[in-house]
């Protein structure tokens, strides 16, 4: 008698606190109001200080853009019958990785700080790394739970 095995799945993404909107009001608001202190103090014959706003601003940009680039990385995590599938995407780049769950080994952080390993036939992974410190443990606690229920 087969029995079926269902699909466990996890989705952790990284933690923004502005929606893109707001990401874009905001650069928009400080650039604003950079430019215009810089303007008055033009006005005034100060032209120094549009130079650092310019370097002011260039340094705000770039935060942005990194900002931006790395709003949308997340890590999902899917377990069925024979396949544990860990797909990560980061700055757009999307990764995917295979293993054998009857193999995969889940090894706890040991630090607050550190990731849930994932370890399979000489392949190593760490995963979590979007997630708090509880969340980590308890996403190591469940996937130890389902691949040994899998292997039952």
């Amino acid at each position: 008698m087969q029995r079926d095995i269902e699909k466990h799945e996890w989705l952790l993404r990284r933690n923004c606190s502005l929606t893109p909107r707001q990401t874009v009001a905001a650069y928009g608001a400080l650039c604003g109001l950079s430019l215009g202190v810089a303007l008055v103090f033009l006005l005034l014959g100060v032209w120094q200080v549009l130079v650092f706003t310019g370097i002011e601003l260039a340094a705000v940009t770039l935060a942005f853009v990194l900002y931006a680039r790395h709003a949308a990385d997340y890590e999902h995590i899917v377990l069925t019958a024979g396949c544990l599938l860990v797909e990560r995407v980061s700055a757009g780049r999307a990764s995917q990785t295979v293993l054998e769950p009857y193999f995969t080994r889940v090894a706890r952080p040991e630090s607050p700080r550190g990731l849930v390993l994932l370890e399979a036939k000489g392949t190593t992974l760490e995963v979590g790394g979007f997630a708090p410190d509880a969340q980590r443990r308890r996403l190591a606690d469940e996937l130890q739970q389902a691949l040994r229920d899998q292997k039952r």
